[in-house]
């Protein structure tokens, strides 16, 4: 107890500093956007987000450090501080909403307008911030020592060696630049075709890659033993369970199928059983792993909840200091308050009463989960799909049982699910910002501040990303394959409508135990079924090239600084090519991408395509290892 009362952090509580500035506001909003846009289309191409904290940090550093010659590091970790909280929010957002848009493809409703998204992201962004005031001094202070946040007390390791923040900020800048060069180059001019696959002959399967900058650095950032439990799941779909299914039913007509599957493949080859077919049970695998994951946390999350409380209780008194002052507790009572009555009351969210009740017990029982486990296991391994899945079937469960049933039901659901999943993530994201500030000597009531103010300029903005996206290509298509929102859209239909195909989905689900019992991650596993082999295959690759740096002969700390400046670098390449995407999005609405595709006027077979599609895959790994383990260092 007193080795953390003689904690003391890198600026004393009796130094005053910049802190929130008008420059780390507006450079804060900047990157929440970015990152937020970024991260909004690599979640609904990947199914996977990644967290911003440390680019976000380094870049602050670059500007605020060389451009301007400040030195002034709380001001950094403002900048991060808000520019982090657009990432979360998009993770949060794009889990969900989207479910909205797909049921509009169908007809059965209207979209959602870019008003409604932006108050349920809002809303829910706001409440993970305002639940994660009175759990601070519970689990950043009291717990120090115990719960590392290995996010945040990485991202102030990097603030820390911010003489090295000019250097750093360049390669991140030289990612987004590359980046942004080999996606348009990809979908913007068409110049190679976006995937390699071989069609094994006599054989059903398929295998092959994609060579999207982004997709290759999700795996080299998520590293080799992730990238490679995706992988197994896509081979287990591509090379095992589509085969069978034309193999074993090549003349049968199987629901939800509409023709013989022997016609199906003919026409569409494996896509097209992997679109009937295997969605539902990588569906199944995941709904089962996210559950799987809750049920093996809850001793973990009773105990939390319960210290939480405890601490919350017994967190008034002691000498109020710059770094110990938070926001007031009258606020954050008044503001829980006003913003359940707004979920209720303002009518373009279509959650009742109850419904609101629902969303403030659940996040705030979620937004404690969520603190606790980042700051065990870290960001990307925090269950908030599993979370979300939960308290979905809750939810649908308890509003059909009171007559809110239909489509009123099913879009009272969604909206539900998506202000509990993205307080869970804000929540998550918050607690690692804190704990970076606890470090450094940051005024929480500021960071607090800044969390609210990223959240406001990355939900005025994900509506607008959003609506881009689907007009452009539409939600659930190949570009966009949105899994997450998908599978909580089957899983609300199947509660309300009982019209999954529950043996497809049985058959994900036990797959999924099987895994489990196994001893492998499932979630992983179940993205990987769940997902196109040629997406796996791609962030196989960034696990192979990360794993040969793990391997490298070299000293300690070089090899560590390698390591870091191929993560910054990759994080780079993630936000240029989504941003690409945004910008590839806007030509897309106005006819604009067909007058510079250039692939209609080049002839070329289909292993010169291949080979060329390699070739540029191929500079992409280069770009990577020329700023990392090529790189001129000083």
């Amino acid at each position: 107890m007193n080795e953390k009362k003689e904690f003391k952090p890198y600026i004393p509580a009796e130094k005053i500093t910049p802190e929130l500035t008008i420059t780390s506001i507006i450079m804060g909003i900047f990157l929440a956007v970015v990152f937020g846009a970024a991260n909004a289309y690599l979640g609904l191409m990947v199914g996977m987000t990644v967290s911003a904290s440390i680019p976000a940090a380094v870049i602050a550093m670059g500007v605020i450090r060389v451009v301007m010659r400040k030195n002034s590091i709380l001001e950094s970790n403002i900048v991060q501080t808000i520019g982090s909280a657009g990432e979360s929010l998009a993770a949060g957002a794009i889990f969900t909403i989207p479910a909205l848009f797909l049921w509009a493809a169908e007809g059965r409703m209207d979209k959602p307008s870019i008003l409604e998204i932006t108050l349920i992201a809002l809303l829910g962004g706001l409440l993970g911030v305002i639940f994660m005031v009175p759990l601070r001094n519970a689990l950043i202070v009291k717990e120090h020592g115990i719960l590392p946040y290995p996010e945040g007390s990485a991202c102030a390791e990097v603030l820390l060696a911010g003489e090295e923040g000019g250097a750093n900020a360049t390669t991140v800048f030289a990612g987004m630049g590359f980046a942004a060069l080999f996606k348009f180059v990809i979908d913007g001019l068409k110049v190679v075709p976006s995937a390699v696959s071989l069609k094994i002959r006599n054989y059903h399967g398929e295998i092959g890659t994609q060579i999207y900058p982004a997709v290759m650095s999700v795996g080299y950032i998520c590293g080799p033993r992730i990238a490679s439990y995706m992988f197994a799941g896509g081979i287990l779909s591509w090379l095992v369970l589509i085969p069978m299914i034309v193999l074993f039913g090549e003349q049968l007509v199987l629901y939800p199928g509409t023709e013989p599957i022997g016609e199906m493949f003919a026409a569409g080859g494996a896509s097209a059983i992997w679109s009937s077919y295997i969605r539902y049970i990588g569906a199944g695998a995941l709904a089962a792993g996210g559950i799987i994951s809750l049920i093996k946390s809850l001793p973990l999350i009773v105990r939390t909840f319960k210290d939480a409380i405890k601490s919350v209780k017994g967190a008034s008194g002691g000498e109020i200091t710059r770094t110990s002052k938070d926001l007031g507790m009258k606020t954050v009572i008044i503001s829980i308050v006003v913003i359940t009555f707004l979920i209720w009351l303002v009518p373009v969210i279509p959650v009742s009463l109850l419904g609101a009740v629902i969303v403030v017990v659940f996040g705030f029982f979620f937004a404690t989960v969520s603190s606790r486990m980042v700051g065990l296991v870290g960001s990307s391994n925090n269950p908030v799909s599993g979370m979300a899945i939960a308290t979905l079937l809750i939810a649908t469960v308890i509003l059909k049982v009171t007559g809110d049933g239909g489509i009123h039901g099913m879009q009272g659901a969604i909206a539900i699910g998506s202000i509990i999943c993205i307080v869970a993530a804000i929540a998550g994201d918050t607690s690692q910002d804190l704990k970076t500030g606890y470090l450094l000597g940051s005024t929480p009531k500021k960071q607090q501040i800044g969390e609210l103010i990223g959240v406001g300029a990355a939900a005025l903005a994900i509506g607008a990303t959003l609506y881009l996206l689907d007009r452009a290509w539409g939600f659930g298509s190949e570009q966009l394959a949105a899994p997450q929102a998908t599978l909580m859209k089957m899983i609300i239909e199947g509660v309300m409508e009982n019209n999954l195909p529950w043996g497809l989905v049985f058959i994900g689900v036990f797959i999924a135990v099987i895994v489990e019992i196994l001893g492998i991650p499932v979630l992983p596993f179940a993205i990987g079924v769940y997902l196109p082999v040629q997406l796996n295959a791609c962030i196989m690759v960034g696990g192979l090239v990360r794993l040969g740096f793990d391997k490298m002969k070299r000293k300690e700390e070089e090899k560590k600084q390698i390591i870091n400046d191929g993560i910054l670098y990759c994080s780079g390449m993630i936000a240029g090519e989504g941003l690409i995407g945004i910008v590839l999005a806007v030509l897309a609405i106005f006819g604009v991408d067909k007058a510079i595709d250039v692939s209609k006027y080049m002839n070329m077979s289909e292993m010169v395509s291949a080979f060329g599609s390699l070739l540029v895959f191929g500079l992409v790994i280069l770009s990577l290892l020329k700023f990392s383990i090529w790189k001129k260092r000083k």
